[in-house]
């Protein structure tokens, strides 16, 4: 019962999409511009870097508040605590990807997971912005930093939480390993795209407003 609580409210807080909200403050649709994302990164190409930070925060914040909450109903249950997180991440993710109210037409996630690593290990955070901040400004590419920080944060919550930092009973292990999974798998499918342009050399860099 607790997993699909963490899903439904987490949905819900994923269904606040600050690119279409912020946009929509400015007279227009986000969706009708770039690439039809709402998320931040067609928002910078789209308005800007002030608009694309305001973005990003909002994004990254919904997550962080779902994240405290969770904390918090689940604060005696320390030993299930960070899979907890993780469903409420995933629902958190989904409502921002698939909002009902827009078509099920939104973002790419990677705004709201940049909240969740914050949520969940500071050492991750910090990892993964020094991993995307690198990625970008050597190859200018935001979805292949986009990529490589959801692999690298799927890898580190199998370490780590086999290692024991995350004080997981060993019964949920498994189940941990999977969400995160899914997590990742889910960014990368939303990414999927991008890999082709990648691969065929056609992918948008930054400060290029194109499609993204």
């Amino acid at each position: 019962m607790e997993r699909v609580i963490c899903l439904v409210y987490g949905y819900v807080f994923g269904l606040l999409q600050s690119g279409y909200l912020y946009s929509r403050s400015k007279g227009m649709d986000i969706r009708n511009y770039g690439s039809g994302n709402s998320g931040s990164t067609n928002v910078l190409r789209v308005m800007g870097k002030r608009a694309a930070a305001i973005v990003f925060i909002g994004d990254a914040g919904k997550m962080i508040i779902a994240c405290l909450l969770t904390r918090y109903l689940f604060r005696n249950q320390p030993d299930h605590m960070y899979l907890y997180l993780l469903y409420t991440a995933f629902g958190v993710i989904l409502g921002h990807n698939f909002p009902f109210y827009m078509g099920f037409k939104g973002g790419k996630g990677i705004a709201a997971t940049a909240g969740l690593f914050a949520s969940t290990d500071w050492r991750l955070a910090v990892v993964c912005l020094v991993v995307f901040a690198v990625t970008v400004a050597v190859t200018r590419y935001v979805s292949l930093g986009s990529i490589l920080i959801v692999t690298v944060f799927f890898l580190w919550m199998v370490f780590f939480g086999r290692r024991g930092d995350y004080g997981l009973a060993g019964s949920v292990l498994p189940e941990f390993d999977a969400i995160a999974f899914l997590i990742m798998a889910m960014a990368v499918w939303r990414h999927r795209a991008n890999i082709r342009r990648l691969i065929s050399g056609t992918e948008n860099k930054v400060g290029a407003k194109k499609t993204a």
